[in-house]
């Protein structure tokens, strides 16, 4: 997850980039003002007066405009830096899950995935809950912790199509609004000033522009990632069942991983398998047992240990 601070310092990018953004309209807009010789430089206003000047409502419109630019860049922003394979499944923790998982330490297994926050983590954290309880249930467990996950990754990207759907809508009001104040003025003071009239539908056009300057990468971006995101856990997912694929789940009958740990009965009523390919943990009291011990120092557990 993105922390608190590195949260602050995108939306200030944001805001900077969507600053520049709607200052680059402007420019563009005096100089075509300039090029067709609308109006002559004294009567000229910037975009900001011509923003204080709309009244409350261009005021609340264009608030929301910038705020829905900020909003999109911060979350493209964000999107680009988790939605990679390797946030997803970092390879450092997939090495240290496999080594775990053949070791037969299914409770260590389960403590690295709660010190870590990602898609690999928390759905192999649910699945290894259920080992106990045979493959069916864990493949039960996988399927619900990986859509849990899924939503939630592609939760932050369905908030472009909302941007993308939404700017155009509140730059379309805005408009609106505008062209009613000057179609009011035209009714009161004529057509004497076609060229004034003009110049104040461009200004009342620029909300729509901008609306639709906002919407069109916003919706770029809304595909782009939920391909992105689709494909990073069609990968997890794939990462998830190859660790979970020579688990012997007979063996493990009744053995209970997690917050209540318990290493139940073994399955034919003999000793439980561990590797002695690194340092382990008992897995009756979870005690630490040098390789080749037995029995267990803290429990008096029999253990059978394999090569």
């Amino acid at each position: 997850m993105i922390s608190h601070i590195r949260l602050r310092r995108l939306s200030s990018l944001a805001l900077f980039i969507a600053m520049n953004a709607a200052l680059s309209v402007t420019v563009f807009a005096q100089e075509a003002a300039e090029g067709e010789g609308a109006a002559p430089a004294a009567e000229q206003h910037t975009i900001l007066q011509q923003i204080m000047e709309g009244g409350p409502l261009i005021i609340l419109i264009w608030i929301a405009i910038l705020g829905t630019s900020v909003t999109m860049v911060t979350l493209i922003v964000q999107n680009i830096m988790t939605l990679k394979p390797t946030k997803l499944c970092p390879p450092p923790l997939v090495q240290s899950l496999q080594q775990t998982i053949g070791a037969g330490n299914y409770q260590e297994a389960w403590e690295i995935c709660r010190q870590n926050n990602n898609y690999l983590a928390n759905v192999l954290k649910g699945a290894l809950t259920r080992v106990g309880r045979g493959k069916e249930a864990v493949e039960d467990a996988v399927a619900e912790m990986g859509l849990r996950e899924a939503t939630l990754l592609r939760t932050r990207n369905s908030y472009l199509s909302v941007i993308g759907v939404v700017s155009p809508m509140i730059g379309l009001l805005g408009t609106v609004i505008g062209m009613m104040g000057a179609f009011a003025v035209l009714g009161a003071t004529g057509i004497s000033n076609p060229q004034a009239l003009a110049a104040r539908i461009g200004e009342v056009l620029m909300a729509t522009a901008s609306g639709l300057f906002i919407a069109i990468p916003a919706f770029v971006a809304y595909y782009v990632f939920r391909n992105m995101s689709q494909k990073c856990v069609v990968l997890a997912d794939d990462t998830v069942n190859t660790l979970l694929l020579d688990i012997p789940y007979e063996e493990l009958s009744g053995v209970q991983i997690g917050e209540n740990f318990s290493a139940g009965a073994p399955a034919h009523g003999g000793s439980r398998k561990v590797s002695m390919a690194l340092k382990t943990n008992c897995p009756v009291c979870g005690g630490g047992v040098a390789p080749g011990v037995n029995p267990c120092p803290h429990c008096g557990a029999t253990l059978d240990w394999a090569a």
